[in-house]
């Protein structure tokens, strides 16, 4: 008992410990620093107003809503969130059926993954916007919801999807975002499948078990461990890219920055907010997964 406390001491010791090339790093990050906000005042001509800035980005719309800034973060994490849920149900079934033995699953998901995996981002949201989303919402039938919905929306339909003017952009922009993760979240699903040793899959076919209680109580649990730290890359991934709809008039973050950027003059203020509400919100998603990694492993064990 002794020895393992004292072995638990070490490690976080060792944990917390820094070295002489972890402290030769920090002189150079601070003298770097220093030289940036030395070159910043003295070589740059730009009259910083961060004062400005502030109370723009916090000044209410005349019609009393949230300011445009917040407006278009939450659009943002709106078209995350939705896009996030897309990806991750799309880019599993992929997965699963670029992992299948059957080709009538394997080479459609495989054409897909190469498809979108090979074309730019900026050219998909292009072709997808102007040629397949308006000719797909009149197709669904979604014309009446998306186009011409006047009616009064409830304060969970508000929350969850925006204004309802604003319904058409936000499809447009989840299933951009989410078919383009979608693709790459399909190569980590099937990389995670491809990692389980044989002897489990033989073991749960050996138990007998159908194909869901095996994937259920078997491979999903040590699945969703091997790939969580990918995941969590492509999660912050897509939050980042979400920034391309922006060229499709979605006002989201970027496209909301742009506006206030060139109304209000004030550039490199603004455009740091926003690239810090990115940092934010990334590292928020980051320390989430995280702790999504440590429990699964805890529970990994636990079984």
């Amino acid at each position: 008992m002794e020895n393992a406390e004292s072995v638990d001491t070490g490690v976080k010791r060792n944990a917390i410990s820094l070295n002489k090339l972890d402290y030769f790093l920090l002189i150079v990050l601070g003298v770097l620093a220093c030289w940036l906000y030395y070159r910043s005042s003295v070589g740059v001509n730009y009259h910083w107003n961060w004062a400005a800035a502030i109370e723009l980005i916090f000044t209410p719309r005349a019609d009393g809503g949230l300011p445009y800034f917040f407006q278009g973060l939450i659009s943002t994490l709106r078209l995350s969130v939705w896009g996030m849920v897309l990806a991750i149900l799309l880019g599993s079934l992929l997965g699963v059926a670029r992992h299948s033995q059957i080709a009538l699953f394997r080479i459609p998901a495989t054409a897909y993954i190469q498809l979108i995996r090979n074309i730019p981002p900026l050219v998909f949201v292009f072709i997808f916007y102007f040629f397949i989303s308006n000719q797909l919402i009149p197709l669904l039938g979604l014309e009446p919801l998306l186009r011409e919905h006047s009616g009064k929306i409830t304060i969970i339909q508000s929350i969850l999807f925006g204004r309802s003017g604003l319904w058409e952009n936000l499809l447009s922009g989840v299933l951009c975002v989410g078919l383009l993760s979608a693709a790459y979240i399909a190569e980590v699903v099937r990389a995670g499948l491809e990692s389980i040793p044989k002897g489990q899959w033989e073991a749960a076919h050996s138990l007998g078990l159908s194909t869901w209680s095996k994937y259920r109580y078997i491979i999903s649990p040590q699945v969703i461990t091997a790939i969580t730290p990918a995941l969590a890359g492509q999660a912050i991934s897509l939050v980042k890219d979400s920034s391309i709809v922006s060229l499709i008039s979605i006002q989201e973050l970027t496209f909301v920055g742009t506006e206030i950027a060139n109304s209000s003059g004030l550039i490199f203020e603004i455009w740091l907010l926003v690239g810090l509400a990115y940092l934010v919100l990334c590292l928020i998603l980051s320390l989430l997964f995280s702790k999504l990694e440590k429990r699964s492993r805890q529970h990994l064990k636990a079984n």
